[in-house]
């Protein structure tokens, strides 16, 4: 990105912003609700547009054109606003298996094929979830139910796994199985972009933090140099204590 602004109806949510991240690296965006974190997520994936301004310019994967259906089965994403979808009685197979069409559950209209369902199959093995396959989704605790979502984004084989927030509403439990597995895809070689503004979520495998306050970018370098207790006080306007175990940070 180069000097990108985004609006979100009468707010300037990204200001100028200007940012390369690589290919399969692992990098966390971090900041207090409202400062922009999902706009920016929203405008890598084109659900966001930017303003057309002469100076600003997006290039992923090193084109600036994309059919958009195209570049999203290159790039997995999980959102709080997806799991808010899952209304119908499906299953946790039918929820992975939808990533093929970028919706949630199957519909009559889709051409499902064998190996389709072989990937499927193969995603949800990977997942250790084969006791979710043919579970209702509505019967499903919130952790088991981001698993079959992170599922649907790998169904397609992506470059890279988009997570925005995805400890939301998660118990201690939930939230260790989803970093032990968030951890796992990031040592296969998958790229890892992942937003939040709870410091425990960045697993160590992430070596790059980027900082936002106010729609736009503060402090971006190695998570050592960012992940300091005056940059995060400073981050977040409020007294901080940072403490750090097992290759985790915690903040109060």
């Amino acid at each position: 990105m180069r000097r990108v602004s985004v609006m979100r109806g009468l707010t300037l949510a990204l200001r100028e912003v200007s940012l390369t991240i690589g290919a399969g690296e692992h990098v966390a965006i971090l900041g207090p609700n409202g400062c922009g974190k999902s706009t920016l997520i929203k405008t890598i994936t084109r659900e966001c547009y930017p303003l057309a301004r002469k100076e600003a310019s997006i290039s992923i994967l090193g084109r600036s054109r994309w059919n958009v259906v195209e570049l999203r089965s290159m790039m997995g994403i999980v959102s709080n606003e997806l799991m808010t979808m899952c209304t119908r009685e499906i299953n946790g197979f039918d929820i992975v298996l939808s990533g093929f069409f970028s919706s949630i559950g199957i519909w009559p209209n889709h051409e499902v094929t064998e190996e389709m369902r072989q990937k499927a199959h193969e995603v949800i093995a990977l997942l250790e979830a084969n006791h979710l396959a043919e579970k209702p989704v509505e019967e499903m605790s919130s952790g088991e139910a981001r698993r079959m979502m992170i599922g649907r984004a790998l169904v397609h084989g992506p470059r890279a796994l988009l997570l925005d927030e995805p400890s939301t509403s998660l118990d201690l439990f939930a939230q260790h199985e989803l970093r032990e597995m968030v951890r796992k895809l990031a040592n296969s070689g998958i790229g890892i972009l992942l937003v939040t503004h709870q410091l425990s979520d960045i697993i160590p495998e992430i070596d790059r933090v980027i900082m936002m306050r106010g729609g736009g970018i503060v402090a971006d370098g190695p998570k050592n140099e960012m992940l300091t207790g005056e940059r995060l006080q400073e981050l977040f306007g409020v007294p901080c204590e940072l403490t750090q175990r097992g290759g985790y940070f915690h903040l109060w």
